[in-house]
């Protein structure tokens, strides 16, 4: 919180001679957390696939894509993207109805980035 001085000229005038401090308090608005939304990896989703999800639903390049792809599987997940509570919730959400029409254990999760 900072405190901002005020000038003689704005300070309120009693009529007693004595001077009152006035300040102003300042509130700073707290950005949102952010949240990570994972990848990982599992023994049955195509790696195509999981190219695709990349390219489809984060908007990363296919050479990108790839080399996501291949983080996931030599790692066992990666982060894909950081984004605001409502947009990780709702690419997780895609992510998972995605690999489910297409019959893929492929799991997406988010997690409160630190």
């Amino acid at each position: 919180m900072r405190l901002d001085p005020i000038s003689m000229a704005d300070l309120p005038d009693d009529g007693d001679g004595d001077t009152t401090v006035v300040t102003k308090t300042k509130t700073k608005t707290a950005r949102p957390p952010l949240y990570k939304v994972m990848l990982l990896n599992d023994d049955y989703t195509p790696m195509e696939f999981v190219v695709i999800v990349l390219e489809k639903f984060f908007g990363i390049t296919h050479s990108q894509a790839v080399e996501i792809m291949l983080t996931v599987h030599k790692k066992g997940l990666a982060v894909v993207g950081v984004f605001s509570h409502e947009i990780a919730e709702t690419k997780v959400a895609q992510v998972m109805d995605f690999a489910r029409r297409h019959q893929h254990p492929l799991q997406c999760t988010m997690e409160k980035e630190e």
